[in-house]
């Protein structure tokens, strides 16, 4: 899977990572550092998008979602398509569902995560 992002959303990524919004900070306390057996990126450029939470290992990609995103639902909805026709699957969550139902969040992903490790096997 090749990665065709140009040097603009490079640097937009890595400004990006320095301003995380609380519930990207915590959501990234859960996924990083191999916790689930996987390693996961953090807002990661790909093609003409940054990823907020991307496992390449497992094409999983991981959104999370303020506010804004309310009124980009249809921007949100190609963006979906284009990253699943890459072959990604994209979990969407809400920043409250991140700060409020963190265990539930990281469950869904966990449970993802073993969901496609019992269909290689």
């Amino acid at each position: 899977m090749k990665n065709f992002a140009n040097e603009t959303l490079i640097k937009t990524a890595k400004v990006l990572r320095k301003n995380m919004t609380d519930a990207e900070k915590k959501l990234w306390q859960g996924l990083r550092g191999e916790q689930f057996g996987v390693k996961f990126r953090r807002q990661y450029p790909y093609q003409h998008f940054v990823l907020d939470f991307v496992c390449l290992e497992k094409c999983l990609v991981i959104e999370v979602d303020g506010g804004q995103h309310a009124e980009a639902e249809v921007y949100d909805m190609h963006r979906t398509e284009v990253l699943k026709k890459a072959g990604f699957t994209v979990l969407r969550f809400w920043n409250n569902q991140v700060l409020n139902e963190t265990s539930t969040v990281m469950e869904e992903i966990w449970r993802h995560i073993n969901q496609e490790e019992t269909k290689e096997d």
